[in-house]
C-alpha cells in the first residue's frame, strides 16, 4: 500500500508541475487508448460484468480498480509528454462513473478534462468516450451513432462516438471514436460485422465531406482489424497512397505505420499489427486549411513500461492487466496511438 501511495504522490506532483505549462504550442495532440476492461467493482444487473466484482472470477477488488485508474492516468500523462493531450479517445470503459474517477480523482485531475460519454447497448457494458481540454476544444455537437445489424438476433455492439467542435485555433474538427466488433468467434463469423460498421462509418464521413470537402476529420479507435483487412480496404476504403492528396477523401495513416515502419499496437500469440488506428481527411494532409499532419506526426506509443518480454514468441508483448484469469497488474493489451495536428498560421 505504501508503494501505491508513493507512486500516486509522484503522479500528482508531476501533473501539478505540468499543469503550469499547460498547452502544446502551435499543435494539438489527439490520442486513443483501449483501456482493457476499465470496469468498476459493482455488479450491474443489466450488464455481463459479473467477472469484474470482488466475488467474480477475476476478483476485481477496489485496490485493483484504483491501480487501473492510476495506470490509465499515467498513460495519458506519458503520451502527452510535457503537455497533456488535448483530446483523448477511450474504449472499453464501463460507465460515466469510472470516467469521473479518472478525471477527478487521479493525477490528471489538474488538467481539467471534460467528458463526453453515452451508454451503449453492448452486452458487456463497455463503451467509447472522449476526454477533452475545454480551453483547447469546444464541442458543439456530439452523438452516439448506433450500430444495428440487419441480421435477426445479432448481438448489439458499441456505438461510434461522433463529436464536432472548434479548436482554440478557430478550426472546426470532426472526431469519430470507434470500437468495432471483436474477432471472438473467428474471422468467418465476425468479418461481416466489422465490414458493416466500416460502411456505416463511411456513410457518415461522406455526408460531412459532401457538404464540406475541406472538412478536418480524425477517425480513431480499436477497429479489431488491421489496416490491410477487408473491413478497412473495402468497407471504410481509406486511401493508403500519400503522394497525391485528394481533398475530399480519407487516408489511413496507420497503414503506413504498420506496413512501412513495422509498428504494432496489439500482439496476440505472436501475431502483431495495428488494430488501434488513426485515419484523417485529405484536408489535414493538404494543410491549406491551416491545420496539417502527416505520416511523421502519428505514432504508436511504445514506452517500456507498457511492454514486456514475450516468453513464448520472439520480441515483446503488451503489459496486460490480466493474462487469462490471472491478475498480472499491467496496463492494457493494447498500446495507445496518437497524432499531432500542427497549426500552420
Amino acid at each position: 500500500m505504501k508503494k501505491i501511495v508513493v507512486i500516486a504522490s509522484l503522479f500528482f506532483l508531476t501533473a501539478s508541475l505540468w499543469s503550469q505549462v499547460y498547452y502544446r504550442p502551435q499543435a494539438y495532440r489527439l490520442m486513443f487508448y483501449n483501456c482493457e476492461n476499465f470496469f468498476d467493482t459493482e455488479n450491474d444487473s443489466v450488464k455481463l460484468d459479473d467477472q469484474f466484482t470482488p466475488e467474480g472470477d477475476k476478483h476485481w477488488t477496489p485496490r485493483k480498480y484504483w491501480t487501473k485508474v492510476y495506470h490509465i492516468a499515467k498513460v495519458i500523462i506519458a503520451v502527452g509528454g510535457f503537455y497533456p493531450p488535448d483530446i483523448v479517445g477511450l474504449c472499453e470503459v464501463e460507465n460515466q462513473e469510472v470516467l469521473e474517477d479518472l478525471v477527478h480523482s487521479s493525477p490528471i485531475k489538474r488538467f481539467g478534462y471534460k467528458i463526453i460519454h453515452y451508454e451503449s447497448p453492448d452486452r458487456r457494458g463497455i463503451d467509447v468516450a472522449m476526454l477533452y481540454l475545454p480551453a483547447r476544444f469546444s464541442p458543439d455537437t456530439s452523438m452516439p451513432i448506433r450500430v444495428k445489424f440487419p441480421e435477426s438476433g445479432s448481438r448489439p455492439t458499441r456505438d461510434i462516438l461522433y463529436v464536432r467542435g472548434e479548436l482554440s485555433s478557430g478550426d472546426t474538427l470532426h472526431v469519430f471514436i470507434n470500437h468495432w466488433p471483436s474477432r471472438f468467434g473467428g474471422h468467418i463469423e465476425t468479418d461481416p460485422k466489422r465490414l458493416y460498421v466500416a460502411r456505416l462509418l463511411r456513410r457518415h464521413v461522406d455526408s460531412i465531406l459532401s457538404q464540406n470537402p475541406s472538412a478536418n476529420i480524425v477517425i480513431m479507435g480499436d477497429l479489431n482489424d488491421f489496416p490491410t483487412d477487408v473491413s478497412l480496404m473495402k468497407g471504410l476504403h481509406p486511401r493508403v497512397d500519400f503522394d497525391h492528396i485528394v481533398l475530399d477523401d480519407i487516408y489511413n495513416l496507420s497503414y503506413y505505420l504498420q506496413e512501412v515502419k513495422g509498428q504494432f499496437s496489439h500482439r496476440f500469440h505472436g501475431e502483431s499489427g495495428i488494430l488501434d488506428q488513426i485515419i484523417v481527411s485529405g484536408a489535414l494532409l493538404d494543410g491549406k486549411n491551416g491545420l496539417f499532419t502527416s505520416v511523421d506526426h502519428v505514432s504508436v506509443f511504445t514506452s517500456p513500461f507498457l511492454l514486456e518480454k514475450d516468453p513464448d514468441y520472439p520480441g515483446y508483448r503488451t503489459n496486460r492487466t490480466y493474462i487469462g484469469m490471472k491478475y498480472h497488474g499491467g496496463y492494457s493489451d493494447h498500446l495507445p496511438v496518437y497524432i499531432d495536428l500542427i497549426v500552420k498560421r
